[in-house]
This record gives C-alpha cells, structure tokens and sequence, in this order.
C-alpha cells in the first residue's frame, strides 16, 4: 500500500499538514497541492482552528520543490498535467498568502522552488538548524516562479536578482536577515511550538523564548558588493559586472550563471524587474503566462534530461548563449493567455 504524501491533523487550535515524502525529499506532488488546498480551504472556515501548521517528515528536507520527473513525463507527452500543475499550486500559493489566520510554517532541512510556495507566503517562517533555501530553477530551464518575482524582487540590494540567476544556496541566518525566515528555532522544540499552538496560546506569545539568535549572515557581509554587481537592466549588463570586477563573487558568481539556461536568466531577470512594480496576484499572473510558455520550449526538458534523468550535467541549451536570444521571442512568452488566464476565487 502506498504511504500517503501528506497528513492532515486537528489538535485542538491547531490545524496541522505534515508533507511525507522524505524519501523524494518531499517533493511536491499535484495530488499534495489538490488535498492542501482544500483542507486549508475548510480550516479558514472553521471557527476551531485559530492556526496552521505545515512541516514535513525528515531533517533532510521540508520540500525540494516540485515533482520535476512527473512534470517532464507530462510535458513530453502533452498531457495537460504540465500546466494543471502549476495552475492549481500557484492558486494554493496565493491562498496561503491571504491565509486570514496565523499560517507557521516550519522549515528545517533543504526548501526549495515549490517548497518555497508552501513555506515563504505564511504569516510566520520559522527556520530550523538545517534550513538550506534556494531557487535554482534557471539551472533546469525553468525560472524562480511560486511568487518569486514577487518576494525576490523586493529583498534590499540586488539580493534576489543574484538569488535567481545563480540559484545559490543560503542558510537560515541569511533567510532571516533578507526576511525570507523570521525566527530560528532549532527543530527539537518544533514540537512544543505545536503544543503550544494547540493549546490555543498566540504565537507572538512564546516564539520569543523558543527562538535563539542566529549565527553572522554571510550574505549581509557581501551585500553591497552584490547590490552593486547585479545592478544592471538586463542580464547581459550583469554578466559585463561580473567579467570587469574580478574579485572572488564576481568570479564564481559569473561561472555560474553561465552554465544556466540563457533563456531562462532572460527570464528571470525580466519576472524580477516587472515583479517590483505589480502586486502579488499580478505577479502570479504574470509567472503562470510564463510557465506555460515554458512548458511548451526545449530548455526546460534539456535541463531536466541533463540533470535529473541522465545525470550527466550537461545540458545543451537552445539558443546556447545570451547573446543569441532573441528578445521578442522573450517579450512572447509574458503575452496573454487569453482565455487561460490564471484567476483566483
């Protein structure tokens, strides 16, 4: 019998989702999203429930992301789950943000791209000792979506443009001094957190004498000089900073972005920079016009076949260069969907 992927609990105040999936590092699956999203529909709605938890099983990970295998199976075989997918967790994505009640979410271990979407929107974003973020999704053809050009656009200094095009890992400290994570906890008082929330107690009422102060980000220390090399108004200026500044974030910043997805830095450089300006629901609209688009190129299943399916990590982008992509073809991927719109309830 298959071990069910997520668990949904009722303690007293407390509604309670736990992803379990620690073997796939609990990805997250379309039937995940189509039992999350209802559940918290209920629980918004059900006068008992003063809070909600979401965790995952395991220290390895709270959520890797998405189901990227399915999503490549469904793409290569036009089945409209490619989209559906992402139509229906971008939806989830923005319930959680305009959650109207206390939305804890719990993270220690690896969160990325659609762990992200279930984690970064909550109303409180607790790091554990093991929380490793990152949205490497230009390294498979894809871009930082699950409201990414909403949140990365609005961290100080060029911080997200650099999070984006590089894909680099941080850790809690860093999360917590760009906003990203509000508190570390260490994960074995996780549990007295749930009691607590249980017991109907507020969170502002204790995570102040659960929490410890985290260790110097090192990313703050670099931040300026990060502010200052991803100030540009397109990718091919960024890559000019890297190349003429030629200190040690220069360098490895520039070797790898150039092994990313020229198309997909286009693009995500193009979601950040439009992100600033719009509200989070345009921003979702905006990244599933994109996504779908995506879905219907090469570079996405190159990525994926490079670094998922074969392994051999040497994906054959198509066009190979930011030089030659071209920027209409860019422009066409933001048009409208006309009658496929994303829209929210």
């Amino acid at each position: 019998m298959t071990e069910k992927e997520v668990f949904f609990e009722t303690r007293g105040s407390l509604g309670l989702i736990t992803i379990n999936r620690p073997n796939a590092l609990n990805a997250l699956t379309l039937n995940m999203v189509r039992e999350i999203h209802p559940t918290l529909k209920e629980w918004a709605n059900d006068s008992k429930i003063k809070f909600v938890v979401i965790q995952a099983t395991g220290d390895k990970a709270f959520c890797a992301g998405g189901d990227i295998r399915a999503l490549y199976d469904w793409g290569q075989s036009s089945d409209s789950r490619s989209t559906d997918f992402y139509y229906e967790e971008y939806k989830l994505n923005h319930f959680i943000k305009r959650f109207p009640k206390p939305y804890i979410a719990l993270v220690n271990g690896i969160v990325m791209g659609g762990g992200v979407g279930l984690s970064v929107h909550g109303s409180h974003r607790i790091a554990g000792e093991n929380f490793s973020f990152a949205m490497p999704e230009t390294g498979i053809g894809l871009f930082p979506d699950v409201g990414g050009s909403y949140f990365l656009s609005r961290l100080p200094k060029n911080i997200g443009m650099y999070l984006a095009l590089t894909g680099n890992r941080i850790k809690s400290s860093d999360a917590i001094f760009l906003g990203i994570s509000q508190h570390f906890i260490e994960s074995k008082k996780h549990g007295k957190i749930i009691d607590y929330l249980s017991d109907g107690k507020n969170p502002e009422s204790f995570i102040q004498d659960l929490k410890l102060d985290s260790s110097a980000s090192e990313i703050e220390k670099i931040s300026n000089e990060i502010g200052n090399l991803f100030d540009a108004e397109s990718v091919e200026g960024i890559l000019e900073n890297l190349e003429n500044h030629k200190g040690e974030l220069a360098t490895k910043s520039l070797d790898t972005i150039l092994k990313k997805s020229p198309t997909s830095l286009k693009l995500a450089h193009k979601l950040i920079t439009n992100g600033k300006n719009i509200n989070f629901e345009e921003c979702m609209k905006m990244e599933y016009r994109v996504v779908c688009r995506v879905m219907s190129d090469k570079d996405f299943y190159e990525g994926v076949r490079a670094l998922i399916i074969d392994k051999d990590n040497v994906p054959k982008w198509d066009p190979k260069t930011i030089e030659e992509v071209d920027n209409s073809k860019i422009s066409n991927f933001f048009s409208s969907l006309e009658d496929k719109e994303l829209i929210f309830d």
